[in-house]
């Protein structure tokens, strides 16, 4: 018997078929339970739990119904797993400091931030909300792909047609087998301007994207973000930790006592538990000063007080609260999702990208659905019409038809008509014959024709797709999009990174005419008697010098602004520093500029104020007036500080407060001034607009600001330069010629530099044989607009004046080093002297 049932064993082996099983399991898990869509950001069971609601009509203007019919649905047609599982996730949906934009309008309790478990399923209601209709939106329009069930009795999306990119704004989080996702929610606005910026621009960075849009996930349950890096990281790679901090504010009592009061909590932060862990540390003196604790809160926010002893620092119990409990937490992003099936790590832009290529997808499926049921419609009206055209033959031959299928053969034969329009002239109504009826019936055929061809032309050019997705994610958002609430903090009294170790002190950067930078103590300049040596601040070469120096500190932001409209940043204390005598090291080590770039300006800047601003000119007359607080976030690779146009380059940028005078000089001898409020504020990489207006070949050699009882320097390339009063040159509109300012010849040359001086720098002339010539400012004379000049510097023959640089005079006062205490003031004032200037 045993002989006999033999051939129906097969033999296996274990380890292979353990091997299979897995496999098969684990892509199960994988691909059907625990990652979401790159396209919906959903996983299975959101998208049945959504889809079985919209199924029983339970839409956000409907009531609210029982949430043991929603689970039972589920379970019953799409999801055969446990209804425990089917509800949390539904809970889950429905909560506010889950969600950033709940999927589901719970009514009853659905739990809360203490842990609190949601009420039986039989005790709640729920319902869609306004804004996950909108990831249904669409769908009955042919607009997915369906697929059987588990037991192939229903049909189910593949996935929603998604009219917000949800993967972003909502986040996920799940374990698969060897793989986990965990997607941090995002501000709805600033997505779909993301989006809207992707659809317009596909070449876009992700540091635009960063720095123009999306700056950084926002929790439901607020809180701050500590630094950009993690964020950069997690954008870039896929990949990245980012810290997240409670809102704690320290108030002090009418008694004099410090209370700590916590308002916001990091994301996913159990409330009830984060104080007990507070209370357990007490106890256990590994956090000190803490006399009371108590939750406050209520339905109106969340508030936890803390009392301080007296004899205890607030800050510092606030430092360790942050250190020892969950009051600051990190989030581990793992931008895990199926993409075609597949799971991937995405960056930033992929997940938009996958986003906007699903929604071309469903406008063009949209649009072909539509244009399928108006041409039907169509060819039903072109029948009609022929019936209204032969009304009298169409009665006569239905009335000597003896059956309804002889009359429908009868009109197909006669008048060449299909079967659905020859059924649709039986079962037109007699009312239809009226004139009324008549003329609707051309009407609705005229619409029907300029929408098919207005479908058509949808279908035929992605552009016109591209601007249907605009408007309707600008409606989305519009409707739904609110104020962010986390708050991304990027240095400040609150947030330690590693420049805090670094202590701050005033220095100096010096950058030489051929790219050599040091930074310097500022202690190391020191005031010298009217007369002195002087002290040698570096060395060069013999054809080199220091063309920009600048006094900031170590914690300033320094920007470098090049020829090809590019700005770098670099932190004072990331400068080396070098001895006196040192040469430095060349720039392009410590910025990522191009071979056939360099620095034509150096600006200090502490805070990025939107009440300062940027003034840029080009060689062509361009300029631009820009924020201040645009150039806040810079990548070391440096961003586009003004759109130049072609052969154009940027020559001078100057920081100012918005009441300026600005001047440009240019090649030919003439000079325009006029207030900088004539040119608006305008972005980052705009292109800006016209200064001053060429005359033929001509060109601009300097920008300055303007200061009342400056003088304006002129220097040919020659050789020959002159002063004059600031007085003789009328403000005029920008845009303008200009005025005539020094009379050229051919023994003058041609214009090379337009400065504004106070008259006790000196000036750097440099030929383009490397000859190097150091003069006063005070020894040139002072002449009126229409002249030459004097001779400055001895040229020969063939020889040529190349580039004009000011230099601040080293000889001051008596030979001692600065006291330490009106150390800050003199870099103060020599900080506002170079602000003007440069």
């Amino acid at each position: 018997m045993a002989e006999e049932q033999r051939p129906n064993v097969q033999e296996i082996n274990i380890s292979k078929e353990m091997r299979t099983s897995f496999l098969d399991y684990s892509m199960s898990v994988i691909v059907a339970r625990a990652l979401p869509d790159a396209r919906d950001g959903l996983k299975p069971v959101h998208r049945r739990i959504l889809y079985a609601m919209n199924d029983l009509g339970m839409h956000s203007d409907k009531a609210h119904k029982k949430s043991a019919r929603i689970v039972g649905e589920v379970i019953g047609k799409y999801h055969p797993h446990g209804d425990s599982a089917v509800y949390e996730t539904m809970v889950r949906m429905a909560q506010d400091f889950s969600y950033r934009y709940m999927l589901v309008d719970g009514h009853g309790n659905f739990g809360s931030v203490d842990g609190d478990a949601a009420a039986a399923m039989r005790y709640t209601e729920a319902r869609m909300s306004k804004i996950s209709m909108e990831l249904l939106r669409d769908i009955t329009k042919d607009t997915v792909d369906y697929q059987d069930n588990y037991d192939g009795t229903e049909r189910e999306p593949i996935v929603f047609p998604a009219r917000f990119p949800n993967l972003l704004v909502n986040g996920t989080s799940g374990i698969a087998v060897g793989m986990a996702t965990n997607i941090p929610p995002h501000h709805l606005g600033e997505t779909i301007d993301a989006v809207l910026a992707l659809s317009r621009d596909p070449d876009i960075t992700i540091d635009e994207l960063m720095e123009d849009y999306i700056h950084g996930p926002d929790f439901p349950t607020a809180g701050k973000i500590l630094g950009k890096s993690g964020i950069r990281k997690a954008y870039e790679t896929g990949k990245g930790s980012i810290t997240i901090r409670a809102e704690a504010n320290i108030e002090e009592e009418a008694n004099g006592k410090e209370t700590i009061i916590v308002t916001e909590l990091p994301y996913q932060v159990n409330k009830a538990r984060l104080i007990e862990k507070i209370a357990e540390h007490v106890r256990e003196k590994r956090i000190e000063g803490i006399s009371d604790l108590r939750d406050e809160s209520d339905r109106t926010g969340m508030r936890i007080v803390m009392e301080i002893r007296r004899d205890a620092n607030a800050n510092v119990v606030l430092n360790n609260l942050y250190k020892h409990t969950a009051l600051q937490t990190t989030f581990g992003v793992n931008t895990l999702a199926l993409v075609d099936g597949q799971p991937k790590v995405l960056t930033l832009k992929q997940c938009l990208e996958h986003y906007l290529d699903h929604q071309i997808v469903i406008i063009k499926r949209r649009t072909a659905f539509e244009l399928r049921k108006a041409e039907a419609r169509a060819h039903i009206l072109e029948g009609l019409r022929v019936a209204l055209d032969h009304l009298d033959e169409v009665i006569s031959l239905i009335r000597n038809s003896e059956t309804a299928d002889l009359a429908k053969n009868g009109l197909i034969e006669r008048f060449e008509l299909t079967e659905k329009q020859a059924q649709a002239i039986l079962d037109m109504r007699l009312q239809r014959l009226t004139g009324l009826e008549r003329e609707k019936i051309e009407n609705e055929y005229s619409e029907l024709m300029q929408l098919i061809n207005e479908l058509k032309a949808i279908l035929a050019d992605e552009e016109k797709v591209l601007e249907i997705i605009r408007e309707e994610l600008t409606e989305v958002k519009e409707r739904f999009s609110d104020k962010r609430r986390t708050e991304i903090v990027v240095g400040g009294t609150d947030f330690f990174e590693d420049e805090d170790l670094i202590p701050e002190e005033n220095i100096v950067i010096t950058l030489t005419n051929q790219g050599y930078i040091k930074r310097l103590p500022a202690s190391t300049y020191r005031r010298q008697n009217r007369g002195g040596r002087g002290i040698q601040g570096m060395g060069t070469n013999d054809n080199d010098f220091v063309e920009h120096l600048l006094s900031t500190s170590t914690h300033d932001t320094t920007l470098f602004f090049t020829n090809k409209g590019k700005v770098y940043r670099t932190k004072g204390y990331e400068v080396p520093e070098f001895n006196r005598t040192a040469k430095g090291i060349p720039i392009i080590n410590l910025l990522q500029i191009e071979k056939d770039e360099w620095i034509n300006a150096v600006i200090s800047v502490n805070e990025f104020s939107e009440d300062n601003y940027l003034f840029f000119t080009t060689r062509h007359g361009i300029t631009k007036r820009s924020s201040l607080a645009h150039f806040a976030n810079i990548r070391k690779g440096g961003l586009i500080a003004v759109g130049l146009r072609e052969e154009d380059e940027l020559i001078s940028v100057r920081l100012t407060d918005g009441t300026k005078h600005m001047m440009i000089g240019t090649k030919d001898g003439y000079l325009i001034r006029f207030p900088e409020e004539q040119i608006r504020s305008m972005g980052r990489t705009a292109a800006g607009v016209k200064g001053i207006t060429l005359r033929g070949e001509d060109e601009v050699v300097s920008m300055e600001i303007l200061q009342e009882g400056a003088k304006i320097l002129h220097v040919t390339n020659k050789g020959y330069g002159k002063q004059t009063v600031e007085s003789d040159y009328r403000v005029t509109k920008r845009g303008g010629k200009g005025i005539f300012t020094c009379k050229l010849t051919d023994k003058t040359g041609h214009v090379v530099a337009v400065k504004a001086v106070r008259g006790d720098e000196d000036l750097m002339l440099i030929t383009i044989a490397g000859v190097l010539i150091r003069i006063p400012v005070d020894s040139i004379s002072e002449t009126g607009r229409n002249t030459m000049g004097v001779r400055l510097i001895r040229l020969q023959e063939e020889e040529e004046v190349a580039t004009v640089t000011r230099i601040e005079n080293e000889e001051e006062d008596e030979e001692e080093p600065i006291e330490e205490e009106h150390s800050d003031e003199s870099i103060e004032e020599k900080e506002n002297d170079e602000t003007n200037e440069e």
